[in-house]
């Protein structure tokens, strides 16, 4: 499956941002999906997961509250709500999908096989 991400841009503090991740050539059906952001000179870092059944949703703690994932099975895309942005949410954000993923390692970018390309999310202060 291909994915391809979109939704990024520039937004002021406080503000709001949906990205989409879009797959084609497969479904998300019986796929883990993630969202993972790398922010200039750190490491990549997991953001949300939305587990294959759909019934799991994980966040890292410092989004908790503010991020919501989401899969639309309709339009075959997987959506990543992001509310009360803050500077330190500026990033390059990426969908990752798997179909093997473990539970409990939702969180570890490397068990994911398909990537879409990033984008930028700019939160101004």
């Amino acid at each position: 499956v291909q994915l391809q991400a979109s939704g990024g841009g520039l937004v002021q503090a406080g503000g709001s941002l949906s990205l989409h991740c879009a797959a084609s050539g497969g479904t998300f059906s019986g796929r883990t999906v993630g969202w993972f952001r790398q922010a200039p000179g750190k490491e990549r870092e997991f953001v949300a997961g939305l587990w294959r059944s759909g019934s799991n949703t994980f966040y890292a703690d410092s989004v908790k509250g503010r991020f919501t994932i989401t899969r639309d099975n309709a339009k075959n895309t997987v959506s990543l709500q992001m509310n009360s942005l803050k500077p330190e949410d500026t990033a390059v954000y990426s969908c990752a999908a798997c179909q093997t993923c473990i539970l409990s390692s939702v969180r570890n970018f490397q068990q994911y096989t398909s990537w879409g390309q990033g984008t930028l999310v700019t939160v101004s202060s």
